[in-house]
């Protein structure tokens, strides 16, 4: 293991330890691959603001991480996946529950093939779409979507994805209170989940909706 590896690995360590994620050996050495193909590809290909390996522990893999205990059912739909997540980092977690990855950027999609074949994930299936546009081949139990747009937004894209019972997971910084008043989600009665991610600053937030 080079020193940057040791670096990653000591910081997962530390954070799944503060989170309290049961995760073993050949899931942790899965993870750091993950982060640093993420990283590799995003010197040539853009695919997250984020440049840092080490930043990315935390911003990534621990950040999609904390969802984790919320997934229900045997079905996830990550929706506007981006370079993988949270659905990467969850699939290799949880590999006995089926991810579908969709994301209608082909670059992004493609890093996103590239590292489901290189890690051997045979628990997801990325697709390119948009979610308007996409039929899917079954509905979902869970519905995950990280940083992208907003909640009545998402809700609006989920419902005819999502399986009755069934949920949307979506994650966001600060609470967001204007969001949550939005009149499209008044009777959707959302939870807001207060979340802790070592190692990173500023508020996170889960906001779960059920359907019903």
């Amino acid at each position: 293991m080079d020193g940057e590896t040791a670096r990653l690995r000591a910081r997962l360590d530390a954070g799944l330890e503060s989170m309290g994620l049961d995760v073993d050996e050949a899931q942790r050495r899965a993870s750091i691959d993950y982060l640093q193909l993420l990283a590799r590809w995003n010197r040539a290909f853009n695919l997250t603001a984020v440049r840092d390996p080490l930043e990315m522990v935390a911003r990534h893999l621990l950040d999609s991480l904390a969802v984790a205990p919320f997934l229900d059912g045997e079905s996830v739909l990550d929706l506007g996946t981006g370079a993988g997540l949270p659905g990467i980092p969850l699939a290799i977690l949880q590999p006995q529950r089926r991810f579908t990855l969709l994301d209608s950027n082909g670059k992004k999609v493609r890093f996103v093939r590239q590292a489901v074949l290189a890690l051997g994930l045979a628990n997801v299936t990325p697709v390119q779409a948009r979610a308007g546009a996409y039929r899917a081949p079954e509905k979902f139990a869970t519905i995950v979507a990280r940083a992208v747009g907003s909640l009545a937004e998402l809700r609006a894209a989920a419902a005819d994805l999502a399986r009755r019972p069934g949920c949307l997971l979506a994650l966001k910084g600060r609470e967001p209170l204007a969001e949550l008043a939005d009149p499209a989600l008044a009777n959707d009665e959302p939870i807001v989940h207060r979340l802790a991610v070592p190692f990173l600053e500023g508020d996170r937030h889960l906001i779960e909706i059920r359907f019903r």
